[in-house]
């Protein structure tokens, strides 16, 4: 992968930002994705923030080396601090941490967030979390994906300002993707539906080890899969 060929992942999370978007890629690693962006002419601006020295290093000379110095700025900074008013951004993209870390880093970086049109995530684990997080901070889910690369399962979630009201069910599946129940998403809780049930037959057999909730939580969770599946 580099900044012209990216990965199935990312390019299908490139597919969510809209041309002459202000992208700040938060987590950016090597600064593919906005590199990539920028070299197809689709982004007006874009800011690459990392909190790593190492991989900060990698995006800054990703960018020299593909004549984006002063179009892309890359930042050494944690989180959303990496955006100042004056970029204007219009998206906001995190991908590949977990939706925990995701929604510490919205959380902490609420106040940046003003003007952002659009979030693009993809996170890794978490999912249900991370929209109990977007639905109660006035986010709706307009779009999401799920694909399969490299013997992993990925979400792309993408949300924009906007009330909305979720089951918890459809937060727990996403609420695009429960609709859609494409291939990927049945492949996926099929296996996680053996997996869910292998655990709590180990639950169960721990006789007393194991809280209470947490076996009533997995119950739950066997329920509303099979009913999904059915």
């Amino acid at each position: 992968m580099n900044e012209q060929t990216l990965s199935r992942r990312l390019e299908r999370v490139a597919a969510q930002v809209p041309q002459g978007a202000r992208l700040a890629d938060i987590g950016s690693d090597h600064g593919y994705l906005p590199v990539a962006l920028m070299l197809r002419g689709v982004l007006d601006a874009a800011v690459a923030g990392e909190v790593a020295q190492t991989p900060f290093a990698s995006a800054q000379r990703n960018v020299r080396r593909n004549g984006l110095k002063g179009r892309v700025s890359v930042r050494l900074a944690d989180g959303l601090a990496a955006v100042e008013p004056e970029d204007r951004i219009s998206v906001v993209s995190i991908c590949g941490m977990g939706g925990d870390t995701m929604c510490e880093i919205l959380e902490a970086g609420k106040q940046r967030l003003a003007g952002v049109t659009r979030l693009v995530l993809q996170p890794n684990g978490a999912e249900r979390e991370l929209r109990q997080w977007l639905v109660g901070n006035g986010y709706r889910i307009v779009s999401e994906e799920l694909l399969r690369e490299n013997r992993f399962d990925y979400e792309i979630i993408v949300a924009e300002p906007g009330g909305a009201a979720y089951t918890a069910e459809q937060l727990y599946f996403g609420p695009v993707l429960v609709q859609e129940k494409s291939e990927a998403f049945l492949v996926k809780w099929r296996r996680m539906l053996r997996q869910k049930q292998q655990t709590l037959a180990n639950f169960e057999r721990a006789r007393g080890a194991v809280p209470q909730a947490k076996i009533d939580d997995f119950r739950q969770q066997v329920g509303w899969i099979t009913e999904v599946l059915a």
